[in-house]
């Protein structure tokens, strides 16, 4: 179920570097939602999950000099954090993250028009990619959008007809596109395949990005993968599209978290 309150459930919004997929090393205005509809096994940000009673606003950026605020935002605070944060010619865009932000689409369709319009910024959505009527409903005010397609070997969840929906929406719309496969010892090949498959029924220059699970303490059955084996899994997936890349969560390398 969507979020109907005008208002935003946060759990943080910080700059830092992105660490992840086609904006990796670009420096970012994240946005971190509350509230996940998937339980994902790898998940490292299950803290997300639900709704905390304060969410955490740095107030200098990348100084990690947060203040408590209570829980949920009213637009115009968003607005001023935001702004507050957007320092001349340091950001190369905004981030909306998670949890899932999509479950805050009726929100979005406020929000991200005047924030576009106060910062200047590039919107970037990091989704679960599998909810395409939520996505319906922001596409006008997004500029790119890095969407995981999550296997049910590695993740628990399986997606496959709203990833295919999704994506199609992204295309359509001509959005600066990506796909994130979370993979691990136990991915299953023949998921990959699908995947592959998938992508390139709709568009086989989408770019695909492999990203080997990072181990948890608290999952410790939740292995990255053999390198022969990601070797192996970069070839099957160029078999369908043409940019396959591979690139750990390279934020928590350098402490950008």
């Amino acid at each position: 179920m969507t979020d109907n309150f005008p208002k935003a459930r946060l759990i943080e919004l910080f700059s830092a570097i992105q660490g992840e997929g086609l904006n990796v090393g670009t420096r970012q205005i994240f946005i971190r939602f509350a509230i996940c509809d998937l339980r994902c096994h790898y998940c490292d940000s299950a803290h997300t999950w639900q709704t905390p009673p304060t969410c955490k606003i740095e107030q200098t950026p990348g100084k990690r000099d947060f203040v408590n605020y209570p829980n949920p935002v009213e637009l115009p605070s968003l607005l001023d954090w935001v702004e507050k944060q957007n320092q001349l010619g340091l950001h190369d865009s905004i981030s909306l993250t998670g949890g899932e932000p999509l479950l805050h689409a009726n929100f979005l369709v406020q929000f991200l028009p005047q924030v576009r319009n106060l910062t200047g910024l590039p919107i970037y959505l990091e989704t679960g990619g599998h909810r395409p009527e939520e996505l319906a409903m922001v596409l006008p005010y997004l500029d790119s959008v890095g969407m995981d397609i999550k296997l049910p070997s590695v993740s628990g969840e399986n997606h496959w007809s709203a990833h295919q929906k999704f994506l199609k929406l992204c295309h359509d719309a001509k959005l600066e596109t990506f796909v994130k496969l979370i993979i691990s010892s136990q991915t299953d090949p023949k998921e990959l395949e699908l995947t592959g498959e998938l992508v390139a029924a709709c568009d086989p220059k989408i770019p695909v990005f492999l990203q080997p699970v990072t181990p948890l303490a608290n999952q410790p059955r939740i292995l990255a993968p053999a390198p022969d084996l990601v070797l192996e899994w970069q070839g099957l997936m160029k078999r369908f599209v043409k940019q396959v890349r591979v690139i750990p969560q390279t934020h928590k390398m350098i402490g950008q978290l």
